[in-house]
């Protein structure tokens, strides 16, 4: 007999923030005006911003690059301050966090929610599951909760696991491990839910979750990498887990 399901883990973007389609390079350069002219407003030493740009691309690019092959995250709080202190930068810690927040703003403005989406994570609450996220990003802890609070979700998430943080990145069991250690839960009675083959579903199955892809286009019906379930919207999840704890 399964295990009932006693919490949902999620992925976070395109699974619990829908990114509408963007051209990163614009993003980045978009941050990257938003940080000098901040930087320029306290009075710290900057180049000119094609130099200040093509500094931190190169510093984003290299430890992008580093990460991959290290299977390492990096933290780009970490990042921004050496970049920073290369350039005689002197902030403190709330300047530093705003300043992140900054590099991130314009790619925030790109994110929605699913509609109703509020109501279903306090219905889960209601009801006694536990809640959790974990994601793979470089983006500072500080910034996506902010994001996540903006958008009325911090609340429903007392764990969040970010890979800048643990440096483990989705499909590693790792990661996954550190999650259930956090909510308590064992692996056969959480659900991961994510939008990507391998990081989240390939990731979840080999650590024992209960794996559902969120494929609103269904785009992946036949891969090799086989989730439990299948979603295209997540006020689909009610139901999974009402299937799933009767034993379908």
């Amino acid at each position: 007999m399964m295990d009932r399901i006693r919490g949902i883990l999620f992925d976070l973007g395109d699974t619990l923030l829908d990114f509408a389609p963007v051209d990163i390079r614009v993003m980045f350069e978009a941050g990257a005006r938003l940080a000098y002219e901040y930087l320029q407003g306290l009075g710290q030493p900057v180049p000119s911003f094609a130099k200040f740009h093509r500094k931190q691309l190169w510093a984003i690019r290299w430890s992008y690059l580093k990460s991959r092959i290290t299977r390492r995250e990096f933290n780009s709080l970490e990042l921004i301050g050496r970049v920073g202190k290369s350039m005689g930068h002197d902030l403190t810690d709330e300047q530093m966090a705003h300043l992140a927040w900054l590099w991130y703003e314009p790619l925030s403005r790109c994110a929605s929610v699913e509609a109703g989406l509020g109501d279903l994570l306090h219905a889960f609450r209601d009801a006694g599951l536990t809640l959790g996220l974990v994601s793979n990003t470089f983006v500072p802890a500080e910034v996506l909760d902010k994001h996540l609070r903006q958008e009325g979700l911090l609340e429903f998430f007392p764990v969040r696991v970010y890979s800048c943080e643990v440096r483990y990145r989705k499909p590693s069991p790792e990661v996954f491990r550190i999650a259930l250690e956090r909510t308590g839960l064992e692996p056969s009675q959480a659900l991961f839910v994510g939008d990507s083959l391998q990081a989240d579903i390939d990731g979840a199955n080999r650590a024992g979750l209960v794996s559902v892809l969120k494929d609103p286009k269904g785009r992946h019906d036949n891969t090799r990498i086989k989730p439990a379930y299948r979603i295209r919207r997540l006020a689909e999840l009610p139901a999974i887990i009402d299937r799933h704890n009767q034993g379908d």
